[in-house]
């Protein structure tokens, strides 16, 4: 995608992917460092939102902290069902974008009659609900997002969350790779696309992502839905071959994100050969299907990913015709607080 390009520049959505590289340059990554150090000290943390706000921000942060082993316990849920946990002993950040999701203002009201003492809010407005039940709340630097899917915002909600991961790491690959993994985004959103691929893709009644619980395919699951209107499921890990294989159909697509190499044989067997479907990978090296290669920068691996999967849907949305801004029915707040009269 590129806005010089007639058929991407009239979209909101695709001016917002393309300002995060941006993101990734000019974010403070010492912006929290006094909540990183309570978080750090309480030692377990909590990370609650609706959708996008947590999907990949939160399990990308739980996917890097059990792979460093960071001596921190972190968590997610949504925030209706948090309302069940016992949080006292937690650090909890609850992120929402409008900052008047419903069940995330209905859980931090909880925790403020309750006296809990390390909750803290992101989101992209100042003077939101949330704010004001938050101990400290986090504005966002990124802008309003004018296109339902929300994008830009969630990578900067990601970045915020790893910075928490600060203390433990002095001089680490997050500071240390910012200005190459910017230069990366911009290369790999920016990327053409093998013809056929995204042909496959825009032919197919369901994309499947499979891939690590790291928020990468199971958000990219989600924004299928809302920027090609088209049905998806997220395959965690090795799902795919796990059973599902029974109801899938020859086709349909599967996009499996940095897949496993022990294991690409066994999808080939099963979805390949015995579905008889197409299998596309997102990898940094060349694998035995056809794959869509992308650059490493250690420490944003997961964002190039993420960006990657964008670049992808944009490109099937556009040659579907669909209108990338907008949706029939999806909606920018799911679900959202208004206070009483």
């Amino acid at each position: 995608m590129n806005l010089k390009d007639a058929k991407y520049r009239d979209f909101a959505l695709v001016r917002e992917m393309l300002e995060t590289p941006g993101i990734i340059q000019r974010f403070d990554f010492d912006q929290a460092v006094l909540v990183a150090q309570a978080v750090q000290q309480c030692g377990k943390l909590f990370l609650t939102g609706e959708g996008s706000s947590r999907i990949f921000p939160a399990k990308n942060l739980i996917y890097e902290c059990l792979r460093l082993g960071a001596p921190l316990a972190v968590f997610t849920d949504g925030a209706r069902q948090a309302h069940e946990y016992p949080l006292a002993d937690f650090a909890v950040f609850g992120a929402s974008n409008s900052g008047k999701t419903k069940e995330v203002i209905s859980l931090f009201t909880r925790l403020a009659e309750q006296g809990h003492r390390l909750r803290f809010g992101l989101t992209a407005h100042q003077g939101t609900p949330l704010e004001a039940l938050c101990k400290r709340c986090f504005t966002l630097i990124c802008g309003k997002e004018e296109a339902v899917a929300a994008t830009k915002s969630v990578v900067e909600q990601a970045l915020f969350y790893r910075s928490l991961l600060n203390p433990l790491e002095a001089d680490g690959p997050m500071v240390r790779n910012q200005a190459e993994a910017a230069a990366k985004a911009r290369e790999v959103l920016e990327a053409e696309l093998e013809p056929n691929m995204v042909q496959w893709i825009a032919a197919a009644p369901t994309i499947y992502f499979a891939g690590r619980n790291n928020g990468v395919a199971e958000e990219l699951a989600l924004k299928t839905n809302e920027i090609t209107h088209k049905k998806s499921d997220y395959l965690e890990g090795t799902y795919a071959v796990h059973g599902i294989e029974e109801v899938m159909q020859e086709d349909e697509v599967v996009v499996v994100i940095d897949p496993f190499a022990e294991e690409m044989e066994k999808f080939r067997d099963v979805l390949v050969n015995g579905v008889g479907l197409k299998v596309i990978a997102v990898s940094s090296r060349e694998t035995i299907f056809p794959t869509i290669r992308i650059p490493e920068a250690p420490g944003y691996d997961t964002v190039l990913q993420l960006l990657a999967g964008w670049n992808i849907l944009v490109h099937v949305g556009v040659a579907l015709g669909i209108n990338l801004d907008k949706a029939e029915r999806a909606r920018k707040i799911g679900n959202e607080f208004v206070a009483s009269p």
